[in-house]
């Protein structure tokens, strides 16, 4: 059920999405509410499952995992069977940080990180293509991330 986001809402969820550690004081400045409010409010944002959760965003160059890859999936067939089993593997890959079922030519596209082409080819030979039913694959390094945010527009 779609939860009804005044504009006040829509304020604080962008405030939160470009500095979830600004505290309630903070926020209600920018906000013309009182801490109580604006406390009350992120309460009823998370309870509703607006808000899922916070995080860090990890600078990939800092932690040596700069090397981008999406990778193309198709699978054998598009079974129950043959989808799930996949999902349920894919779910235990570390490199992997985004899983999408999609339409097209492939049935998955998959987001992986790792630190260099060596790594990559480790991760496909020993992980990847263990995995049962998959029929081929595609890799497209990427050159230069262009853009880059974890915000939504609401």
């Amino acid at each position: 059920m779609l939860m009804k986001l005044d504009h006040v809402d829509k304020k604080l969820i962008s405030l939160l999405q470009n500095d979830s550690k600004q505290t309630s004081k903070q926020l209600s400045l920018q906000l013309n509410l009182s801490v109580t409010a604006v406390y009350e409010r992120i309460k009823k944002l998370e309870k509703e499952g607006v808000i899922k959760k916070y995080v860090a965003i990890i600078d990939k160059e800092k932690i040596n995992k700069s090397f981008l890859i999406f990778c193309h999936i198709k699978l054998l067939q598009h079974s129950k069977e043959f989808l799930s089993n996949f999902e349920k593997e894919i779910l235990k890959l570390d490199e992997v940080s985004e899983c999408f079922h999609v339409s097209g030519d492939y049935d998955y596209i998959i987001k992986i990180h790792v630190s260099d082409m060596k790594e990559y080819r480790e991760f496909m030979v020993t992980k990847l293509t263990t995995i049962k039913h998959i029929g081929s694959t595609h890799s497209t390094f990427s050159i230069e991330q262009v853009k880059s945010t974890t915000e939504i527009q609401v």
